[in-house]
Formats: structure tokens, sequence, C-alpha cells
């Protein structure tokens, strides 16, 4: 099967980490719920990668269930800073490499620390951006490992 050569792709063959590359039609604003449909799902298992920044302005990453939201109050409790907000597409760019869709946690242009819902941990697969809209990685959760991922509880 042909799929695109990204970052994250890369970055997996580099550690040796097996992926089965899912391709999919990306649509506009149609989020983890279109992808899951394509592909035949559980919206539950795709996984999204969000990119968040303290009041200090420093950049994080939080991978959360395709079909739950992450609590930005929680989050900033459990970093133990005053506030975190979402970070506007441009700067998910330039911070990653990857455009807002196709934002992936594996091989980013700045190094960030990683977070994931606990519960993305007790799914047997998961689907996970591959760095380009259309195109998600089906890995085993414990592949996050590789990112010295920590595990919390933000979702909503």
């Amino acid at each position: 099967m042909d799929y695109p050569i990204t970052q994250a792709g890369r970055f997996l063959r580099e550690k040796g980490i097996e992926f089965t590359p899912r391709l999919y039609n990306y649509v506009e604003r149609g989020g983890t719920r279109e992808s899951a449909r394509q592909l035949g799902v559980d919206e539950h298992a795709v996984v999204k990668t969000l990119v968040f920044e303290t009041n200090e302005k420093k950049p994080l990453i939080v991978l959360m269930h395709g079909d739950r939201e992450v609590s930005a109050k929680n989050l900033a409790r459990h970093l133990g800073v005053k506030s975190v907000e979402p970070v506007s597409p441009e700067k998910v760019t330039k911070l990653t490499g990857y455009q807002v869709g196709g934002t992936s946690p594996f091989g980013t242009k700045t190094h960030m620390p990683v977070y994931a819902e606990r519960t993305i941990f007790d799914l047997d697969r998961i689907y996970i951006n591959g760095g380009k809209r259309g195109f998600l990685l089906e890995v085993e959760p414990s592949v996050l490992n590789v990112l010295g991922v920590a595990e919390i509880e933000v979702g909503i």
C-alpha cells in the first residue's frame, strides 16, 4: 500500500516500531468522527493530538480519545500552572511541523512534554495521526511510551 512518507513515520521506523498505515479521505472539520466512520473503527480509539500552552507560554501535547474533550481547568491543575489554552493553528504548525488535522505527536519539530489520557492505554489498538491529513497510524497504545508520555486524567 502506498502511504505518505512523513516525519512521524520516519520517527517510528527509526525506533523500530511497527505501525499499520490507515488512509482515509480527509474532510475539513470532520475530525475524529469522520476518520472513525470511514475506517470503520470506534471513535474512542481514534486519538487526537492537541497542542496547548501554559500561561508561561510553555507548549505541551495532550493525547485524548476522539470522542472526549480536554478539561483545560483540570489540565492546568494537574500541571500546577495558573492556566492552559489551545494554541492557534499557525502555532501548532510552527511547533510541530504539522498542519492542524494532520498533527502527530511523533517526530515534532519542537520537543514538548506529552500527556495522554490514562484510559487510552486500556485499548487494544489506537489510531493516531501520522503527520498528514487523511493519514492515521494504527498502533498499540504502548508505542506512546517512546515519547516519554505522562498518563493523566483530564478528559470530559
